[in-house]
């Protein structure tokens, strides 16, 4: 199993930084992980919607290249469907014996372009809380971690 993260913005503290190293390396007992960062576009006047727009735009312009056809894209958004540990280990599964490919997008703090979005088999939901961009990647991580450790009938998942 091969996955990808495509995360825009950087982890700017090392505590972030350490606590993904952990996790992508827990994960890689199971699948090969890559990460893709991609610089977070300025905004002048962030209460302007024509200069987010702008933003997302740009970043998508970014990700969509990196967004094959033959990968399953689960692009993180406020909208999306919200699952149990259990599902999301049932939607990887499902990516495994498709095409082996998993691909994850988090946005900057603005989110996704609706383009990015349209592109993505799933959009997931995470809480119907709000989170740090540099906390949800570490999150990620481990709910990938937990699902497959759930695949593989691990007891990390209690």
């Amino acid at each position: 199993m091969n996955i990808t993260l495509i995360t825009v913005g950087t982890l700017k503290e090392k505590y972030w930084s350490d606590a993904l190293s952990e996790y992508c390396k827990r994960i890689g007992a199971y699948a090969k992980i890559e990460e893709y960062n991609i610089k977070e576009e300025r905004i002048k006047n962030e209460d302007n919607p024509s200069e987010v727009k702008a933003a997302l735009e740009a970043e998508a312009a970014k990700i969509l290249p990196k967004m094959a056809k033959d990968v399953y894209k689960i692009a993180l958004c406020v909208e999306g469907k919200m699952l149990s540990s259990e599902e999301l280990a049932a939607e990887i599964r499902k990516a495994e014996n498709s095409t082996g490919k998993l691909l994850f997008v988090i946005g900057s703090s603005h989110g996704l372009s609706p383009e990015v979005k349209a592109a993505a088999d799933l959009k997931l939901s995470v809480s119907r809380l709000t989170f740090p961009h540099q906390l949800m990647r570490v999150m990620l991580s481990e709910m990938i971690y937990r699902a497959l450790t759930i695949n593989a009938g691990k007891s990390y998942h209690k």
